[in-house]
């Protein structure tokens, strides 16, 4: 008679052998359910993660254009230079976009220290090297400066050159400033400043935070301040890109090629890359999981084979081809990736939206990873169980009967 072994025959047995031995089910499928889990989660948390990245850097970097003035040379081999203009932000904050507009400088002051009192000690221990830099009214504005108490300067104390500082956060601890109510007073060499407020962060230029910061009017009457270093422009999002192409012209009309534009790159790619970057880092830590459950299929499996080892010489002697065999170990695999996948696939949903519950942000994963999970499971079953299959094949009848 010839041996009839349908696809139903096949998918019985396999359900069959998986569901004989449960405990062994719960463990096996355990490692896909890991490995899945982690490539879901991974990528969840992944775009996610990306999404916040990127979602900061188009809030506070992609607002940012700075202009400084520059120099080349020239066709006769002269060196052609420009400077800022001292109204450089008046010409600016005409474009549409801009948002606020401050210009920035350092200040020159020889060899002239800060200390906070007026009184020179011998030891030397008041005197602090701490540098000095000077901003038009709307600098701050520009870097969303914060205060810690006090007030910045306003246009008027730049337009007299009012002797009127505000330090930055390091800067006032060093000097021992903490408070402003009662105007404190600091020293550059023996000229008083009075304190007018502490600034306590900036989105950009740090080095404010180190400094003692004075009006530029102020900067240019006493210590002879030429002309401002550099333009911080915020834009309003998504005018960075047209902002930056229009700032040269609008500050230097005659010269606009001599000054240097700094605008961030497009908001679309920078996600993009950071995405790519972030999506990478996570699929390889998830790749690397779901290996090692594949690896304890491909384990349990040949396992599975050595001690079915009667039951697959019984199989062979009264009928059974090498193929059906083989076919019986590769769906017993298939089905344990298939389960494995499809608990793996909700353990990792549930991972992404807790851990962005957590974190208050907005899950972000795609749809399309989560419903090919299980398929991807039931692939990873399908090849850790060939050589455990193959391997059952190979088995004689009458070896398997006597070994039995």
């Amino acid at each position: 008679m010839r041996f009839r072994f349908t696809f139903r025959d096949l998918l019985g047995e396999a359900l069959a052998g998986v569901a004989a031995r449960p405990s062994r089910l719960i463990l096996t499928t355990l490692g896909t359910v890991l490995g899945v889990a982690a490539l879901v989660s991974t990528m969840g948390l992944g775009q996610t993660a990306s999404g916040q990245i990127t979602d900061r850097f188009d809030a506070v970097a992609a607002t940012r254009v700075v202009v400084e003035a520059g120099e080349r040379d020239g066709p006769d081999g002269s060196v052609q230079a420009t400077q800022l203009p001292w109204d450089a932000t008046e010409r600016v904050d005409r474009l549409a976009g801009v948002a606020a507009s401050g210009t920035f400088a350092r200040v020159d002051v020889g060899k002239t220290r800060v200390r906070g009192i007026p009184v020179v000690d011998p030891a030397g221990g008041i005197d602090h090297d701490i540098p000095v830099m000077a901003g038009s009214p709307g600098l701050f504005d520009a870097l969303n400066g914060v205060l810690s108490t006090g007030r910045f300067f306003d246009s008027g104390h730049d337009e007299r050159g009012d002797e009127l500082v505000v330090l930055g956060r390091y800067a006032a601890e060093r000097l021992g400033i903490t408070r402003v109510e009662s105007q404190p007073t600091i020293f550059i060499g023996e000229r008083p400043f009075t304190v007018a407020g502490i600034l306590d962060t900036v989105s950009h230029r740090t080095e404010l935070l180190d400094a003692v910061i004075m009006p530029m009017g102020t900067a240019s009457s006493v210590f002879g301040l030429e002309a401002p270093e550099a333009l911080e422009i915020r834009t309003v999002l998504g005018a960075a890109q047209l902002v930056g192409g229009q700032a040269p012209l609008a500050v230097s009309p005659n010269n606009p090629s001599l000054l240097s534009v700094e605008v961030p790159p497009r908001p679309g790619s920078m996600r993009e890359d950071v995405s790519t970057d972030v999506n990478a880092v996570f699929l390889a830590l998830g790749g690397l999981a779901l290996l090692v459950g594949g690896l304890g299929i491909a384990n349990i499996t040949l396992l599975s084979v050595m001690e079915r080892v009667s039951e697959i010489g019984l199989r062979r002697s009264v009928g059974a081809a090498r193929r059906h065999i083989a076919g019986q170990f590769v769906a017993e695999s298939v089905v344990i990736g298939f389960l494995g996948g499809l608990v793996g696939a909700a353990a990792g949903v549930l991972v992404t939206v807790g851990v962005s519950a957590l974190r208050d942000w907005t899950p972000l994963l795609d749809y399309r990873l989560a419903g090919t999970a299980p398929l991807l499971g039931a692939l990873i079953g399908l090849v850790a169980g060939m050589y455990p299959a193959w391997r059952a094949s190979t088995i004689e009848p009458i070896t398997a009967l006597r070994s039995g």
